[in-house]
């Protein structure tokens, strides 16, 4: 029996309500946000999980107790858009399989980038920061929802023009 939050991209087709982003630090989550708002979601709110853990989030250290608080803020802050019709476009380094099942229910399309890790390793959080997920926090990881490699900025940015064409 297939678990109700791998939902295929052909449900969301007509109802797609908001965009969240999930992928280690760096892999291209608010480079393909922020593309997105400026050329394609122009009405939309950006909810971007480093600047909601730096103005909302001030409480929360980097323990994965600590994430799971994160993403349900931003969880919360999407409903907020959609009742406001406010489309909303997530991002986040964390994601677990009972955020999954709450987008796919809010038609809400969660998207892992992911990049290759040759690419992130050289980058400042990777070689001074602990709990850093992904590397040394692990977390659930098998999801099955849409993934775009980001092998630069391009194709990313084809990818997601492709990924909105077929979903509307």
């Amino acid at each position: 029996m297939k678990n109700k939050c791998f939902h295929t991209l052909e449900a969301q087709k007509h109802s797609l309500k908001g965009l969240w982003f999930f992928g280690l630090s760096g892999s291209g989550k608010t480079t393909a946000a922020n593309y997105l708002k400026k050329n394609i979601f122009k009405q939309s709110l950006l909810l971007d999980g480093d600047l909601i853990r730096e103005h909302v989030s001030i409480d929360l250290g980097y323990e994965l107790a600590d994430r799971t608080t994160q993403i349900n803020r931003i969880l919360g802050m999407c409903k907020i858009c959609i009742n406001s019709d406010i489309f909303p476009i997530c991002s986040s380094v964390y994601m677990d399989k009972k955020t999954i099942n709450t987008l796919n229910e809010l038609n809400i399309m969660p998207i892992k980038i992911e990049r290759n890790f040759d690419d992130l390793k050289n980058f400042e959080i990777y070689k001074e920061n602990q709990n850093v997920v992904g590397l040394d926090l692990k977390y659930e990881s098998d999801f099955q929802v849409t993934t775009i490699k980001n092998i630069g900025k391009d194709e990313l940015f084809e990818s997601l023009r492709s990924l909105i064409k077929q979903a509307n």
